[in-house]
């Protein structure tokens, strides 16, 4: 467990490498690139498959972790947990339209049920961390879990608890459990970003560590060809 002085300097350390929000920085060269800035478009459900969404920081790493797991068909990067209407990545960057940076999980219960996405959605982020993802900062990056169901809303809500009475962090989760409303889609050029962008610092140094350290957590859960 980190001490505070730890968890204080190390986010400090990579503000000082990336900016405070080190994941809307390091996007601005690849927006000024003449990338695809279009929305992308959600995937129809398949018979049988049911759909998730979570918010846990910076979305990049988030879809890489999601799609590493078995029953997991296609995760898709974008925003919910606001207002606005078909929001911009540099609007909600501003921190000013109460989404969140999520992701929408489609996957097959009868291979992964939900209360297995919750245990990946904690393994994945640092839940007691209020609007904070390590060196991104605002409330664009604060950890969401999304519920469609009174079930849902029990079994993330249990999830919650246990994690508090574990130990594991020195502060109380501070995970929102909110009812899903609407994910718009975040532009083209997001989707897939860990695998595009392997040589990108904020890639290499920030959302890779995470990535990988998900991975040997949910070991006996990945697909048998994900690779790091």
């Amino acid at each position: 467990m980190k001490s505070t002085y730890r968890y204080f300097l190390i986010p400090l350390f990579f503000a000082g490498l990336f900016g405070l929000t080190g994941c809307q920085q390091q996007s601005s060269s690849a927006t000024e690139a003449s990338t695809d800035t279009r929305p992308a478009t959600l995937p129809t459900p398949q018979p049988g498959e049911a759909v998730a969404t979570f918010a846990a920081g910076c979305f990049w790493c988030t879809e890489a972790e999601f799609e590493s797991l078995r029953g997991v068909r296609e995760v898709v990067s974008g925003y919910a947990g606001g207002e606005l209407d078909k929001p911009t990545y540099e609007q909600v960057g501003s921190g000013q339209t109460g989404h969140a940076e999520s992701v929408q999980v489609y996957y097959d219960p009868n291979v992964i049920p939900f209360d297995t996405l919750v245990k990946a959605f904690f393994i994945g982020h640092d839940a007691s961390s209020l609007n904070r993802q390590g060196p991104d900062v605002g409330t664009q990056y604060r950890s969401i879990a999304f519920y469609r169901t009174p079930a849902e809303k029990a079994a993330i809500e249990s999830a919650i608890q246990r994690e508090d009475a574990s130990g594991h962090y020195s502060r109380p989760v501070v995970t929102q459990v909110l009812p899903f409303k609407e994910f718009f889609p975040a532009e083209v050029y997001h989707q897939g970003y860990y695998y595009s962008h392997p040589n990108e610092m904020y890639v290499s140094s920030v959302s890779r560590p995470k990535v990988e350290k998900f991975r040997k957590r949910m070991d006996n859960w990945l697909k048998p060809d994900v690779k790091n």
